[in-house]
């Protein structure tokens, strides 16, 4: 059995074009810390990471954004 791998980089590199060296290192690291955990990042989650990391987020807008999709996978899931 293979070892899944952490790819974020190459999966939506169009995200990560726009940080500069120690951003892209942070938000890489940040996201692995939350994948060697089990999660696993979809683009939505990298990209408001990274909207974050540039200042397009404040940090209350990621969290809300965050509070919003984890409300949107307990819906889905309640409705199985």
């Amino acid at each position: 059995m293979s070892q899944p791998s952490f790819d974020v980089e190459a999966r939506w590199p169009e995200l990560f074009d726009q940080l500069d060296a120690d951003q892209r290192r942070a938000v890489v690291r940040s996201l692995a810390a939350g994948w060697h955990e089990g999660w696993e990042p979809n683009r939505e989650d990298v990209a408001d990471l990274i909207d974050y990391t540039l200042g397009a987020l404040t940090f209350e807008d990621y969290e809300a954004r965050t509070a919003a999709k984890a409300a949107r996978i307990a819906g889905a899931a309640a409705t199985l």
